[in-house]
Order: C-alpha cells, then sequence, then structure tokens
C-alpha cells in the first residue's frame, strides 16, 4: 500500500482546491492542469505558445488571482527596455544620490505577455533574471521575492513582429504548453456568455503564498530512487544520439523533468517519483528543450521514452 506524504489537512484542502478549480477551467484538459500545477509547486516557470485569441492571457490572469501571491504584469512590446522590467537607478536631485527604483519582475508573479514580441536584449534580461532569481544592476545584485515565477504567454514565432526565444533560454522554462482551440460544447459556453468577464465567477487566493512555500518544501522531499534517475538519465543520453533529433535535452532539463515528476508525485499523495509520473509531464517538459530534424516530433518522443528500462 502506497504511503501517503503527511501534509497538513490545510495544505492538503487548499492544494487539491487549486488543482480541482485549474481542472475546471481548463475543461477536458485535466492532464495539462495538473502539469502547471507540478510546475508551480515545484518552483518551475510556465510559457503559453498558441495562437491570438485562445485565451493565454485570460488563463494567467485566472492563475494569478486562484494563488494569493503579489503580481505584476508586463505587455512586452518591441520598444521595452531591461529597465523597464528589473528597474534602474535613479538620480534624486534633492538628496543628490542615485536610488534604484525596482522594476515590475520585484513580485511573486510576474505576467510577461507575448513575451517574444520584446528584442533579444531584453528578453535575455527576464530569462537570465529568471535563471539566477535575481537581478544585478550596477553591480549589486538584488534578490527576488520568495517564491517567483513567471508565466509567460507567447505567439508563434511565424506571426509578423516576433523575435524567436533562443532554445538556451528557452530551458529555463519547466514547462510549454498550448491551449489550443477550445472544444465546440466550451467554445459554445464562450459564445453563449460573451458579454460575462470570465474572471468574475473565479475564487481568489485558493492557495496563499505561506501555503505554497510550505508545499514547495514537501516536494523537495519527495524521494527519487536510482532506478528513476536511470530512466531519466536513458532518455537524456538517447536524445543527443537520436538521428532525428538535432539539439538533445540538457542537463538542466533533465533537472526540471525530475522536479516536474516530483510535483505530480506529491498530488498523487506519494512520497516517491514512479516512471508514470515521468512519462506524464514529458511533452510539456521537454518537447521545448530539443530541435528537431522533421515534423514528426511526437513519434520521437515516444521513442525516446521507450529508452527508459521500467
Amino acid at each position: 500500500m502506497e504511503k501517503v506524504l503527511p501534509l497538513e489537512h490545510d495544505l492538503k484542502a487548499s492544494l487539491a482546491a487549486f488543482r480541482r478549480e485549474l481542472q475546471r477551467f481548463l475543461t477536458g484538459k485535466e492532464a495539462m492542469a495538473d502539469t502547471v500545477v507540478a510546475s508551480l509547486i515545484s518552483g518551475g516557470h510556465v510559457l503559453l505558445e498558441d495562437v491570438p485569441g485562445v485565451g493565454k492571457t485570460t488563463f494567467i490572469k485566472a492563475l494569478a488571482q486562484y494563488l494569493g501571491l503579489a503580481m505584476k504584469r508586463v505587455q512586452f512590446t518591441s520598444d521595452l527596455l531591461p529597465s523597464d522590467i528589473i528597474g534602474a537607478q535613479i538620480y534624486d536631485q534633492e538628496e543628490k544620490v542615485f536610488t534604484f527604483h525596482e522594476g515590475p519582475i520585484f513580485t511573486n508573479i510576474l505576467l510577461a505577455d507575448e513575451l517574444n514580441r520584446a528584442s533579444p536584449k531584453t528578453q535575455s534580461a527576464l530569462l537570465e533574471a529568471m535563471g539566477e532569481r535575481a537581478v544585478t544592476v550596477d553591480r549589486k545584485t538584488r534578490k527576488l521575492p520568495a517564491p517567483f515565477f513567471v508565466v509567460a504567454a507567447q505567439n508563434p514565432s511565424d506571426h509578423m513582429g516576433t523575435f524567436p526565444i533562443p532554445e538556451s533560454q528557452l530551458d529555463r522554462f519547466a514547462i510549454k504548453i498550448k491551449l489550443d482551440y477550445p472544444s465546440a460544447e466550451k467554445e459554445l459556453q464562450i459564445f453563449s456568455q460573451a458579454l460575462l468577464n470570465p474572471l468574475s465567477q473565479i475564487e481568489e487566493g485558493i492557495l496563499m503564498k505561506d501555503q505554497l512555500v510550505r508545499i514547495q518544501i514537501a516536494v523537495d522531499q519527495i524521494h527519487v530512487s536510482n532506478e528513476v534517475g536511470k530512466c531519466v538519465q536513458a532518455v537524456v543520453d538517447r536524445s543527443r544520439d537520436h538521428s532525428q533529433i538535432q539539439l538533445g535535452i540538457s542537463t538542466r532539463g533533465g533537472v526540471q523533468w525530475v522536479r516536474l515528476a516530483k510535483g505530480i508525485a506529491l498530488l498523487e499523495g506519494r512520497e516517491y517519483v514512479t516512471p508514470d509520473d515521468l512519462i506524464a509531464v514529458a511533452e510539456h517538459c521537454l518537447m521545448h528543450r530539443m530541435i528537431f530534424h522533421n515534423g514528426q516530433t511526437e513519434l520521437v518522443l515516444q521513442d525516446l521514452l521507450q529508452s527508459m528500462d521500467i
């Protein structure tokens, strides 16, 4: 019999409510909702990519409302500067000193809308801060608040006015998901309620800051056996010499995969990761980390997962 992770009752209830509400918001995409929850409770950043008008921004705003955390939103444009995000030293004429003014990145959740419309220099400033969870201005490093997440949305790279995010920087996102068009039933519901604010019925602050921090500590304590580690290593190694893959999975990508699987294990009430946890998040965690020679990407992923000795 599986041993249930001893989370306090309030954490179990709040996490279950957050999971349930996100699944309800993403009707018919429960597995995707669980992957998003696993990313957040394991400290990972989230990237959404899809055509305009399918609800990326609405989803991000809903996510922020569910979480009782400080949130700021930045609309990325081609003229946005790094200092517009991280902040800058501004001269105080009265005091005759330079004072650092924090940018919107000093928050718990940064909603980065249309990230790939910003210049590569501005993208780089954000993505470096994501990796370090700190910013450096005038040789002084300032830590960002904890917890800190970036939930970013981008349009497909073939849309006009976009700057593709380099693979090395995409690697900083724990998951990349596509919302796709809603089902016919869901879309009919949207049309019939076109004048209603979809965020008006969302309960705010289901999962609070102190609860999320405690849950993240619990995720860190999830056990990963040598057997599971060997499964990860087999897939990572196979991706680097596969005939259909130009760029394979990095070491950081493998670590992110394990952390996501630990998040799934906690959601299922277990103290340990199984190969099934890895498989559950593989598509959203691994696909954006690889460059393929042709379009048969899903088949290649299935081939990689078969490398796992289970």
